[in-house]
């Protein structure tokens, strides 16, 4: 799921409201950071303080937001013609960019190989617990006002399949291109991870906020087209933008189905105007933290391979000999101290060590940390080394690479993900259907699941026999369907029994 383009006057104010909240969660709950409070709601099972911290930090964020603009209309009859309108300007949009592409303009976002890497390492936080926001409506299932809601959230789990999950998608793409160490992160990158957890272990209170978060963040993106098209040509595999590009269409897809989710929730007998004013406060939700093109504008090689090599030296400083010296000083020395790291550099360029702005393998510090033999293999990730890379090549890694193209079918996926919806479309289905998923696989056979590899699973089924009842069944399937289980082996078979058993 992706969030509607922020618009470039919101930048500021949403750094100021981070701030807010920071000081408001130091004070009112004594965790320490966003980032702190990200992982404690990313445990499988979230402590009392955790979860009121949460609460805490979802209030103040709705009332810090409440005020700002909102591009959702003002009368929620025009949110039809709104989602139309707003899928014509991204494809106008992104026809224009394909045009300058094809007329020779140079990629608009990544600079570089290691600038796409670092996208796609700082907004991990976020992607990788996508959809987390709806995980609270589980426990209403047998609610049909929440279907819609419940379905998309299935869809983002893949309905239980590994290759359809969106978080396992997205943390194969980050371990393929070595960028699983972002933990380090600074607090504003784990602002929209925060609120989603949070707002799926409080469904009960904040539910109108959801609904308006969902309907913000199902809306096609004119970035997430871009990236995708940038990716590919970068060499990194796009599916995953692709994949979102496409369950998120207009006319079939996330999009229509989060509209769906608010007319069906609508408050028969309650206050309608405050029910969609709380709506639009969910939606602002989505404008906190740092954006997309906020993160790949704020980007800076240099800086970034002066940070890979300050965490480094806390490490190296100890390790290397004596007589490995620059510049009249041991490596080690260098080292004691990260504040000196600038000046190492540039006393490897001076002495030779690194040829800026010419082929990397020209350069004698490359060789000893990238190949097999080389004497530092395996202290940079895949990710730092492309960084360190690009930032030797500087001039030279700017060259213009041969387009790649993405498959027929990712194009065509593409183009009709940009065709609005025809007006039938735009109603909410008269019959809610269920969310089909294959055949039971091999997991489900008695057989194949006497294994160690598959206890989790044979676990699962005793566990599930010992319920007295289908409320305390997917009770039990619910707890495995977490933000924090659902991409997991057993978590995907949780997701799959859920399905069925949802009827």
């Amino acid at each position: 799921m992706t969030h509607v383009q922020r618009r470039p006057e919101n930048t500021q104010s949403a750094f100021m409201t981070e701030s807010v909240l920071q000081a408001e969660l130091t004070r009112a709950t004594g965790i320490g950071s966003t980032r702190a409070l990200y992982f404690a709601l990313a445990a499988p099972q979230p402590d009392s303080a955790a979860l009121e911290a949460a609460q805490s930090y979802l209030r103040r964020a709705v009332d810090d937001s409440a005020g700002a603009a909102c591009a959702l209309p003002d009368d929620p009859a025009q949110l039809s013609a709104w989602i139309t309108t707003h899928t014509k300007d991204v494809g106008r949009q992104y026809e224009q960019y394909l045009a300058e592409r094809k007329a020779g303009g140079g990629r608009q976002y990544f600079t570089t190989r290691a600038h796409a890497l670092y996208f796609l390492q700082a907004v991990a936080p976020t992607k990788t617990v996508d959809g987390a926001w709806l995980y609270g409506l589980l426990r209403y299932w047998n609610d049909s006002r929440y279907q819609s809601l419940i379905r998309i959230y299935l869809e983002e789990l893949g309905v239980g399949l590994a290759d359809k999950n969106h978080v396992t998608l997205y943390r194969r793409l980050l371990a393929a291109n070595g960028c699983d160490d972002w933990g380090h992160l600074d607090d504003v990158f784990f602002v929209q991870g925060t609120i989603q957890l949070a707002l799926g272990r409080h469904a009960e209170h904040f539910l109108p906020e959801i609904i308006g978060f969902n309907l913000g963040y199902e809306q096609l993106p004119l970035h997430l087209l871009i990236t995708a098209y940038e990716l590919n040509e970068l060499g990194i595999d796009p599916y995953y933008f692709t994949l979102h590009v496409t369950v998120d269409n207009a006319a079939t897809g996330h999009a229509m189905t989060a509209l769906h989710a608010l007319q069906e929730a609508w408050p028969v007998l309650g206050d309608g105007a405050r029910f969609y004013e709380r709506v639009r406060n969910g939606f602002r939700l989505g404008n906190l933290g740092i954006d997309t093109t906020e993160v790949i504008g704020n980007f800076d090689l240099g800086a970034e391979m002066l940070a890979i090599l300050r965490r480094k030296s806390t490490v190296g400083r100890q390790v290397h000999s004596d007589y490995c010296k620059v510049a009249g000083r041991s490596v080690n020395d260098w080292l004691a101290d990260a504040a000196d790291v600038p000046a190492f550099v540039a006393a490897l360029e001076q002495t030779g060590w690194i040829q800026r702005h010419q082929d990397p393998q020209q350069s004698r510090f490359w060789k000893l940390i990238q190949g097999e033999r080389a004497e530092m293999f395996g202290v940079f990730s895949a990710y730092e080394q492309q960084v360190i890379h690009d930032w030797i090549a500087g001039d030279s890694a700017l060259a213009p690479l041969a387009p790649r193209q993405l498959s027929y079918k990712a194009r065509r996926r593409l183009l009709h993900s940009l065709t609005p919806a025809p007006a039938e479309c735009l109603q909410p289905p008269a019959v809610r259907g269920t969310v089909e998923v294959a055949a039971p696989g091999a997991s489900d056979t008695a057989e194949d699941g006497l294994n160690d590899v598959n206890d989790d699973t044979r676990q699962l089924d005793q566990l599930l026999q010992q319920q007295c009842s289908h409320e305390a069944r997917m009770a039990l399937l619910t707890g495995l369907m977490a933000p924090a289980r659902h991409h997991t082996a057993v978590g995907l078979e949780a997701t799959r029994r859920f399905v069925r058993m949802l009827g």
